[in-house]
């Protein structure tokens, strides 16, 4: 079985990655195999998490990429970074759930940092996270994110987003200096 410290490859990726980052998103994130992991957000949205439109969106944004991690010849991490001035945005993260807790996603998130920095010159990193995830919230707070109390609502009723299984949803805005 591999572990996080197998080698990892970080490229940018293309059109001919999309299923494999679509595949990989929603196991992470929905459907019984996202409970393998943690990050699981099953229990508070239904439905889709992204789809082949919506990766190619990242991938054509000007000013954004979508960082794509290897490990042994398979795609097994990505995040998007998008430049915003001072700032980068940290999106569209997702660790294949069978890795989940090895420490990729610490590796992954340092990468995109250094990576935002060194190619942007920004001084922070921004993220939005749905507000009743409280144990992601405070994973992120252990690589040094702060929560802002900034709050946007969320898009109730568009289901590109999935289908809510409560009605307290609401993205919070967490920050971390990187300078």
């Amino acid at each position: 079985m591999e572990t996080a410290a197998t080698a990892l490859t970080f490229r940018d990726a293309g059109d001919v990655d999309v299923d494999a980052l679509v595949a990989l998103i929603e196991s992470a994130y929905r459907g019984d195999a996202s409970r393998a992991g943690w990050t699981t957000e099953a229990d508070i949205l239904q439905g889709q998490r992204t789809d082949p439109e919506g990766v190619r969106e990242v991938l054509k944004a000007p000013d954004s990429r979508l960082l794509t991690v290897e490990q042994g010849g398979r795609i097994v991490a990505c995040c998007q970074l998008e430049h915003r001035g001072d700032a980068a945005y940290f999106g569209m993260f997702a660790v294949s759930p069978t890795l989940q807790g090895a420490g990729l996603g610490k590796a992954v998130i340092a990468e995109a940092e250094r990576q935002a920095q060194a190619t942007w010159g920004v001084t922070e990193m921004h993220m939005t996270v749905i507000s009743v995830r409280e144990e992601l919230i405070a994973w992120y707070e252990r690589r040094g994110y702060r929560r802002t109390g900034r709050t946007t609502p969320f898009p109730y009723g568009d289901e590109r987003f999935g289908i809510p299984q409560r009605d307290d949803l609401r993205f919070e805005l967490l920050v971390k200096p990187l300078a």
